[in-house]
């Protein structure tokens, strides 16, 4: 049986604390099931945004979506973890990444490091979360039991491995590294590529410890673009710069890109649900009220 949709929004600017909670406010009412902040420089802090969006709402669920692992050590995360989690009543999902961004690491004065090294600390900090978060000695305490739900983001195999062992939402990026002087960090890849990501976190959680991890994970994926165009192929044209090994064709296949009316794109994500697996979508900021009718065509599915 499918696993039923969720939807999230990544809140991306502040303005003010009243446009703040009116903005959760707008995404509650829309039908989102997750408010998610994410943990770039130039963007809100992420755990005291989410105790106001906390403040401000009622039913969504909140999360990190991702924390930047090199701007945190374990016992100082964790700390904030079980903070925003009891302030929140225990609506707090736990988002980790390795991070991608060099310059915010140069800006913050903090090493970047290699991806392996980047793993290895999110691997690291991991397992100390999961010490700590469950240590009845530890003070704060998280509301939930054992810990809030952990996602973790990323593509290559040691990221997606630890993500099998651990995690209860795996979010994939459908993305690799960018060479330097493309138009963003992060480059898209094939819809080929992202089914072979995919099968290679099945086979990973398959190896997993059974007892360990008696639920499969949620399948999470970021969606780049919404739009109500009747023209198709023409939006897709306009993010072939950001995946260049892609047709024009994949691209019209790829969940990063949702184009046509609510009834459209409702089929448009069944079809990604069934192909991929994903069930649990994250839009971005700019559209969340453009995406807000596909919520109701899909909602109960």
């Amino acid at each position: 049986m499918a696993r039923p949709f969720r939807f999230g929004v990544n809140l991306l600017a502040l303005e003010s604390a009243p446009a703040w909670r009116e903005k959760c406010r707008r995404a509650e009412h829309l039908g989102y099931d997750v408010l998610l902040v994410p943990d770039h420089l130039g963007m809100p802090a992420p755990f005291a945004a989410l105790v106001a969006a906390a403040e401000a709402t009622e039913r969504p669920r909140l999360g990190t979506f991702v924390l930047n692992l090199g701007f945190w050590n374990p016992a100082l995360l964790a700390r904030e973890v079980a903070t925003c989690d009891a302030l929140t009543g225990g609506r707090l999902e736990l988002g980790l990444g390795a991070g991608y961004v060099k310059a915010e690491h140069d800006s913050a004065g903090l090493p970047f490091g290699s991806p392996r090294e980047r793993v290895d600390h999110l691997e690291h900090t991991v397992r100390e979360l999961a010490q700590l978060l469950t240590d009845p000695e530890q003070q704060p305490r998280p509301a939930q039991t054992p810990r809030p739900p952990l996602l973790l983001g990323g593509n290559g195999d040691r990221l997606l491995r630890v993500a099998a062992r651990h995690a209860e939402i795996a979010a994939f990026t459908g993305a690799v590294q960018a060479p330097e002087g493309a138009p963003s960090p992060m480059k898209m890849i094939t819809p080929d590529a992202l089914d072979e990501r995919v099968a290679a976190f099945r086979r990973f959680a398959a190896e997993a410890d059974a007892e360990a991890r008696p639920e499969p994970p949620e399948l999470n994926y970021l969606i780049q673009m919404v739009d109500t165009t009747g023209d198709r192929r023409a939006k897709a044209r306009e993010l072939q710069p950001y995946a260049p090994d892609a047709t024009e064709d994949q691209l019209l296949e790829h969940p990063a890109l949702l184009l046509g009316g609510p009834k459209d794109i409702a089929d448009q994500l069944r079809a990604h649900r069934e192909r991929f697996g994903f069930s649990y979508f994250t839009v971005l900021e700019h559209h969340m009220e453009t995406f807000a009718p596909v919520i109701e065509e899909l909602r109960g599915s």
